[in-house]
């Protein structure tokens, strides 16, 4: 096995970070794998790990694995395997091996690897570093009660351990219910985390045998995901750091088959404001939350990596505030580079986000013009049935330089505030005292050349001065008409986002309406 150091890497707490290359299709590559559960959907901390992953690969020319762990089938959510590629599609995560990408080390989901498990397992029960546990659920519930009774750690007392070759044959010929487990080495296990350093378990102490294959003849995650990431030639896995104590069972499993571990490193949890764990059982942590809130995805993944490290941006100090593309942040990337502490999620940052993302888009003509389309969509559906929209590109595109420091997401164009930029107001508060000026007020504006702020606002007051009206009620009028709001923008700015004809056409309905 060759091995070098990823520009990405540095040496943490003093353990040499080394990225090792296994041969692919006569290549060599970095390969490293997300493995969901189908169990639900995708959230916050599901979408740091897979974006963790995709950028260690990014970042060492690798390949990025999406694997579905669908082995505990009674959890499985319909359509949850669509909506993750779904989801992880629209955060911008390019899969290059997966259940709709293909590759060659599939099937990559693994209710559709059973043969392979089945196969494996015999090898490890045949090398006698498994073994089949007829032991009831009665009984283990039984242990887990006696455990807690005299306030020991509930663990399997490995009995069946001990049953001799001939008495485990007596009861698979008699059909009994049986599970395979793992027996584990007794002793302190010393494995190297990337991101905590060397880390020191011992399992055996603490946990008895796991069950890798259960009665059902699906595999626990234990005993799958070894298979999996070895046959799939995954060099590196980075995963949550709820399984940094499973780590060393897993990597015994390795050592039972003669083969190589990967390189493992745990991610720090992603916290509340309050300090509190993420849950599922918050709903507005799924990705899928997010995007109805109409949140961009770039905004999201920096929001996500903005908690916890991994990035050259991360140490910088006093710097502007930006959003960065996938490539800029995959090219900042480095494991050396995580906090092993939790991170915080701030929530006031998203919006900020992303408008810094809105921004980004208005800059570039291709993303300009789809933003464009999009509010024209949001527009259209929103007030169905009206015939006066003015969505004209120029004006679209005019409205969203305007508005973008005054809103933090597209859907704020919609907001009551704003809609009059889209809308003429139903009803008015003017006095027939007012429809005679306004005639002469039209007149005189469709001769206006010149549509700016400060033009405009020397025009209304000369109006008023000429026609002998007061200006803070003349205005109030204008408002009315124009937005039917009581405040809002001024209303020379107004009529700057309108337009003369669009300005000009209200006020005519106005008159119109009221005679």
């Amino acid at each position: 096995m060759q091995s070098f150091t990823c520009r990405s890497f540095k040496t943490i707490k003093k353990i040499p970070v080394i990225v090792r290359f296994y041969a692919v299709d006569n290549r060599e590559a970095v390969r490293v794998r997300f493995a969901p559960s189908p169990t639900g959907f995708l959230h916050l901390g599901g979408l740091r790990t897979a974006l963790y992953n995709y950028f260690f690969a990014k970042s060492c020319n690798g390949a990025f694995i999406l694997r579905i762990e669908d082995t505990d089938q009674s959890r499985l959510v319909e359509g949850a395997i669509e909506q993750l590629q779904h989801d992880l599609n629209w955060a911008g995560i390019q899969i290059d091996e997966g259940p709709s990408s293909g590759g060659s080390h599939g099937p990559y989901i693994q209710s559709q690897r059973l043969h392979i498990y089945r196969e494996h397992v015999t090898t490890l029960l045949n090398n006698g570093s498994a073994y089949h546990c007829f032991c009831t659920e009665k009984r283990l519930e039984l242990l887990r009660r006696e455990a807690i009774r005299i306030r020991e750690i509930p663990k399997y007392d490995n009995r069946c351990r001990s049953l001799k070759p001939e008495e485990v044959e007596e009861k698979l010929a008699q059909g009994i219910q049986s599970c395979v487990r793992f027996k584990l080495a007794p002793g302190v296990q010393n494995y190297a985390d990337l991101i905590y350093g060397s880390l020191n378990y011992d399992v055996a102490a603490n946990e008895g045998d796991p069950v890798i294959v259960k009665s059902d003849g699906f595999p626990t995650y234990h005993f799958a995901n070894v298979v999996d990431d070895h046959l799939m030639k995954v060099s590196h896995v980075l995963r949550g750091v709820e399984w940094q104590i499973s780590t060393p069972k897993h990597i015994m499993m390795y050592r039972a088959f003669g083969w190589e571990p990967p390189l493992f490193g745990h991610l720090p949890l992603l916290m509340n404001p309050d300090g509190s764990k993420l849950s599922k059982r918050q709903g507005d942590i799924r990705i899928g939350h997010y995007r109805d809130l109409g949140i961009f995805p770039l905004a999201l993944i920096n929001f996500i990596t903005n908690s916890g490290g991994g990035f050259e941006k991360d140490s910088e100090q006093n710097v502007k505030p930006k959003c960065y593309t996938m490539d800029e942040l995959a090219r900042q990337f480095g494991v050396s580079r995580i906090n092993s502490h939790s991170g915080k999620l701030m929530p006031e940052r998203l919006y900020e986000f992303n408008r810094l993302e809105l921004k980004r888009k208005l800059e570039d003509p291709n993303e300009e013009k789809k933003l464009v389309e999009e509010v024209g969509q949001m527009v259209r559906k929103s007030f169905a049935g009206n015939d006066l929209l003015q969505l004209d590109p120029q004006h679209v595109r005019y409205i969203l330089h305007w508005s973008v420091n005054r809103i933090t997401k597209l859907q704020d164009l919609l907001s009551d505030d704003l809609k009059f930029i889209w809308v003429s107001p139903k009803s008015y508060q003017i006095s027939e005292n007012d429809l005679v000026p306004l005639g002469i007020f039209i007149e005189q504006l469709e001769r206006n050349q010149t549509l700016d702020r400060e033009h405009l606002n020397a025009f209304f007051k000369s109006f008023c001065k000429e026609h002998q009206l007061k200006f803070g009620n003349f205005m109030k009028t204008l408002r009315s008409i124009l937005s039917g709001l009581k405040e809002g923008p001024s209303v020379a700015e107004m009529v700057e986002i309108l337009g003369k004809d669009n300005t000009i056409r209200r006020l005519q309905h106005c008159i119109k309406h009221n005679k």
